[in-house]
């Protein structure tokens, strides 16, 4: 079973071009939250990572990533792919 992915973006975002990249290069489908496609998104994202956070913000299952600094860490730690098949995250 893989986790379902989910990341807030904004046009323009460097970040957020490159999360994308490094979930497309797994091949790891996600639901993107555009907050110029629609506003309710940005509150949205404050409600599940805290106001004033950043773009992008990055939630695979029930684990909140953060941006893109920390999705590519996970990867180079290797915890990113069994964070993408569903396996609880290691703290």
């Amino acid at each position: 079973m893989t986790a379902a992915i989910e990341i807030y973006t904004r046009p323009g975002c460097g970040y957020c071009s490159a999360a994308k990249s490094l979930l497309t290069r797994k091949k790891a489908a996600f639901t993107e939250y555009d907050v110029a496609k629609d506003s309710s998104y940005r509150q949205q994202m404050f409600d599940r990572a805290g106001a004033g956070s950043t773009f992008p913000q990055i939630f695979i299952g029930e684990t909140h990533v953060g941006g893109c600094d920390e999705l590519y860490a996970l990867d180079r730690e290797g915890k990113l792919d069994g964070l993408l098949a569903g396996e609880k995250a290691v703290p």
